[in-house]
């Protein structure tokens, strides 16, 4: 007769709560060995422990269970690998993400916000090829590079050139609600054969607006800073009015990886009698 584990034995060997091992047979991650079928008590084998702790480091490291069962099911090594790989690259962006954000905070804790210069721009009417999707704050950025990967990509296919610097379009809910319409878009000379063989992209008006605006430097994750600045400024000479939040790209991460390089315009809609 074979060994069978207990599931409580079985939670103490692996250090994994009966609840999560209880979930991850639900979901075929790690499934016991043999299930009573009158109590519906679980057990398990010895060889299983060996399994059930390599799924608890991989928990570990943020590893969702769907990539887990991957994983498990991997019919060879290099599918193995090329499952941990991808997670793996994945911790590593977001390990850069968090020192990016410690640093902002340590930036923001150790010197005052330095002063801004604003500038009054009359934006006229352009055409553009542009995306324009309901977000959710929380999808925002890899909406971004995709929606801008997009545009760029069906003005190669047509052999167009953009007008003019890209930028994008953010309504009011998007900040109040975290989910709103944003408009991506990319300048162009006109409607040209081609540009719209394909995909999400659409020829578009972007209207006129009166503008102030500040030149921000450095990574978008502080952006927010620019924010901030323009619309005190905007908000002590009570001269802002309803209308998007428009955001200049003059050097985005597409054009390249270095943050130190990125500068953004953020455009605030504002009213002006001369």
């Amino acid at each position: 007769m074979r060994p069978r584990i207990a599931i409580g034995d079985f939670s103490r060997m692996t250090h994994l709560s009966v609840k999560a091992l209880r979930h991850y047979h639900d979901l075929g991650v790690l499934e016991p060995a043999e299930v009573d079928p009158y109590s519906g008590y679980r057990f398990y084998q010895p060889a299983q422990v060996q399994v059930a702790q390599v799924i608890r480091r991989f928990r570990d490291l943020g590893m969702p269970l769907e990539d887990i069962r991957s994983v498990l099911d991997a019919p060879d090594v290099t599918v193995r690998n090329q499952v941990i790989v991808a997670h793996l690259e994945r911790m590593e962006s977001q390990l850069a993400q968090t020192r990016s954000t410690v640093a902002s905070l340590r930036s923001l804790l150790e010197r005052p916000p330095a002063p801004v210069a604003v500038q009054y721009r009359s934006a006229p009417a352009i055409t553009a090829l542009a995306i324009t999707q309901s977000v959710a704050a929380a999808e925002f950025e890899p909406w971004w590079v995709s929606a801008f990967t997009e545009l760029f990509a069906a003005l190669r296919a047509a052999d167009a050139a953009a007008a003019g610097p890209s930028g994008a379009l953010y309504p009011t809910e998007f900040f109040e609600r975290e989910r709103g319409a944003v408009v991506a878009f990319v300048p162009v000379s006109g409607a040209g054969p081609g540009l719209l063989s394909a995909g999400r992209p659409s020829i578009i008006e972007v209207p006129p607006a009166e503008l102030a605006v500040v030149v921000h430097q450095g990574p978008l994750s502080d952006l927010d800073q620019a924010y901030g600045a323009l619309g005190t400024y905007v908000t002590a000479r009570e001269i802002g009015v309803e209308g998007p939040i428009r955001e200049h790209y003059l050097v985005s991460p597409l054009d390249t990886s270095d943050e130190s390089r990125h500068v953004t315009e953020v455009c605030w809609p504002v009213f002006r009698t001369t």
